[in-house]
C-alpha cells in the first residue's frame, strides 16, 4: 500500500517502479509488456531500468508531509483489489517487499498511521455494522442463518477435500495445480463498519456495480485480529490442517514449501462468537506465511479487511432502512442511492 502511494505522488516513482516490477517478476514481459511511441526507423533503445539502491535513494528525498486522505484511501483500496493468493505476487508486490525499499517507504507508513481520516483503521468492530449484498434492491435477499449448520458442513467439506487432495494432487509445490486459496468460511453473516469504504475493500472483487446494504447488530464476544500474532494464536488453539488442499496456491503466492493450517472454525465458535480482522491486522499479516510453529504455517487468506464473521446465531438485522449503493464509474466511487 505505501508504495502505491508513493506512486501516486510521484509520476517518476510510479515510472520507475513499473520498469522495476517489469524486471523482478519471474515471467517478464508476460504480464507486462511497454510499449514506445516513437517515429519509425527510431531505433534508440530503451534505458535501462533503474537500480534498487537508486529507486530506493528517490523514495528517500521525495517529500511524503502532506499526503492527501483520498489518496491514501484509494491506495487502500487498490492493495486490497490486487490480493492473489493463487499466482505469484505481483512485481510491485515483490519490489515494495525488498527491506531496502521498505526502509525507504517507512515514512509514508508513519503519514499514514498519523492521518486524522485513517484512525478507524485501528478501531475494533464498531456497533453499527452493515452486511452487503451484492445485488439490485428489487431482489432482496434474508441474511444467512444457521451457523452451526453452515459451520459443521464447512468443516467436513475441508476434512474432505485435504484427503482428496493429498490422495489425488501431487506433493510438488511447484506443480500447476489450484485448488481452494481462502482461509474464511462463506456462508456466514459478514460484516464491514465504514460505508462506503466497506464497498470497495474487497478482495477477488467481481466487479459489482450495484450493490444493498442491510444493518445488523450482534453481541457476544468477539475475537479482534489486530496483529499477526492474534491469527497465529488462533491457529495454535484450533489448528485445521490443510496442507494438501493449499500447498499449491499458497506456494505460488509465498514461495513457502511446508505444512499449512487454518483455524478450525466450527471449533472456534466454543470460545468466540464473531471475529473482526482490522484494517491494520490485515495490512499486517494477510497474503505473508505466518509461522506458527517450526514446521507449519498459515495464510490470512480471502478476508476482506475491517469485516466481521459471525460465528454464532447473534447477529441479526436491525431497525432501519436497507441502503442502495451504485458504482460510478467515472468517478470510481460508490454513490448512495436517493
Amino acid at each position: 500500500m505505501c508504495l502505491e502511494l508513493a506512486m501516486q505522488v510521484d509520476s517518476e516513482i510510479r515510472y520507475a517502479a513499473f520498469r522495476l516490477a517489469q524486471e523482478l517478476e519471474g515471467g517478464r514481459g508476460v504480464s507486462r509488456v511497454l510499449l514506445n511511441a516513437a517515429p519509425a526507423g527510431d531505433t534508440e533503445p530503451r534505458p535501462p531500468a533503474p537500480s534498487v539502491e537508486s529507486f530506493a535513494e528517490r523514495l528517500k528525498f521525495t517529500d511524503f508531509s502532506n499526503l492527501d486522505d483520498n489518496l491514501m484511501q484509494a491506495a487502500l483500496e487498490r492493495s486490497v483489489d490486487s490480493a492473489k493468493y493463487w499466482q505469484p505476487p505481483d512485481g510491485e508486490d515483490v519490489l515494495a517487499g525488498l527491506p531496502v525499499v521498505a526502509e525507504a517507504l517507512s515514512p509514508v507508513a508513519e503519514q499514514f498511521m498519523a492521518a486524522r481520516h485513517m484512525q478507524w483503521c485501528w478501531q475494533p468492530r464498531q456497533i453499527e455494522q452493515w452486511a452487503i449484498d451484492w445485488r439490485l434492491a428489487d431482489d432482496p435477499a434474508p441474511l444467512p442463518k444457521n451457523p452451526g449448520k453452515t459451520l459443521a458442513e464447512w468443516a467436513r467439506k475441508e476434512r474432505a477435500e485435504e484427503v482428496a487432495a493429498a490422495r489425488e494432487r501431487p506433493s510438488d509445490p511447484t506443480a500447476n495445480v489450484s485448488g481452494t486459496w481462502w482461509s474464511i468460511p462463506h456462508g456466514l453473516i459478514q460484516t464491514v463498519g465504514q460505508l462506503p469504504a466497506g464497498l470497495s475493500l474487497v478482495e477477488d472483487s467481481l466487479g459489482w456495480e450495484h450493490a444493498t446494504t442491510v444493518p445488523v447488530r450482534g453481541s457476544g464476544k468477539v475475537l479482534e485480529i489486530n496483529t499477526a500474532g492474534d491469527w497465529v494464536d488462533l491457529c495454535r488453539k484450533f489448528p485445521l490442517e490443510v496442507t494438501a488442499s493449499r500447498r499449491h496456491d499458497w506456494f505460488h503466492t509465498t514461495g513457502r514449501h511446508g505444512r499449512w493450517v487454518i483455524p478450525d472454525w466450527e471449533k472456534a465458535t466454543g470460545e468466540w462468537d464473531a471475529m473482526h480482522l482490522t484494517v491494520m491486522g490485515y495490512l499486517n499479516a494477510a497474503g505473508r506465511p505466518l509461522q506458527v510453529d517450526p514446521e507449519t504455517a498459515t495464510v490470512i487468506a480471502g478476508w476482506d479487511p475491517d469485516s466481521t464473521i459471525w460465528l454464532t446465531d447473534v447477529a441479526r438485522e436491525w431497525i432501519g432502512p436497507r441502503q442502495q449503493w451504485q458504482r460510478d464509474s467515472n468517478r470510481d466511487e460508490w454513490i448512495r442511492a436517493q
